[in-house]
């Protein structure tokens, strides 16, 4: 019969005590999405953007991960075609890195804008922030093209109130000591200065996530 109190107050104990055990607070869960730019193309491992970004965000104090789901040769309408599987429930930021292969294939703007447009709308239907990362048209591509091209990425920010960085290859583009032998791709110190760039925007864009309770 004793029994009958006893197991009572071994519950009452038990709560009261895990309701004062820390709660430990996850990660921060960032998902790098994109082409090679973003998958670390001919680079070691650690050497690519998020593992980078990653090193960089914790040496500065943020609990954070940073997930690689670049795929070399992604398009914006490939991007588009496996976005949603590509970025988990639980994501708190997606660093969105597309439309240089488009680029590359002077694929026109219109179709480039469609195609982001739409995963900018799918992700603030799901309540992931975006952090946009801009890209520039070549030089070779002409002006009328170049000039269409680089309005994309600030009018669709401005659209959904997405975080911008301007150019992802900022510091990088064009300098052959930052490359791969390719001259297209960035090297290891080329991701640094990459990473070191694009830095205090991924910072802003963590203090503006929704503070968890």
């Amino acid at each position: 019969m004793r029994f009958k109190h006893v197991l009572p107050l071994v519950v009452v104990i038990a709560m009261s005590l895990a309701s004062s055990w820390p709660v430990l607070a996850k990660p921060i869960a960032i998902v790098g999405f994109g082409d090679s730019l973003m998958a670390g193309y001919n680079l070691a491992p650690g050497e690519g953007f998020t593992d980078q970004l990653q090193a960089a965000l914790r040496a500065k104090g943020h609990d954070v991960t940073v997930a690689n789901a670049g795929v070399s040769g992604d398009t914006t309408s490939s991007g588009l075609a496996r976005l949603d599987w590509s970025v988990p429930d639980g994501t708190d930021l997606v660093i969105l890195e597309l439309g240089a292969n488009d680029m590359l294939r002077g694929i026109d703007p219109a179709e480039v804008s469609k195609n982001l447009d739409a995963m900018l709308a799918r992700l603030k239907a799901r309540r992931i922030p975006v952090l946009l990362a801009g890209m520039a048209a070549a030089p070779n591509l002409g002006h009328a093209y170049g000039e269409a091209f680089g309005t994309i990425y600030p009018k669709l920010a401005g659209k959904y109130g997405a975080t911008l960085y301007p150019f992802f290859l900022d510091g990088v583009a064009g300098n052959a000591s930052l490359e791969l032998d390719d001259r297209m791709h960035p090297n290891a110190a080329g991701v640094k200065r990459m990473v070191d760039g694009i830095l205090p925007t991924v910072e802003k864009a963590l203090t503006a996530l929704p503070k968890t309770p």
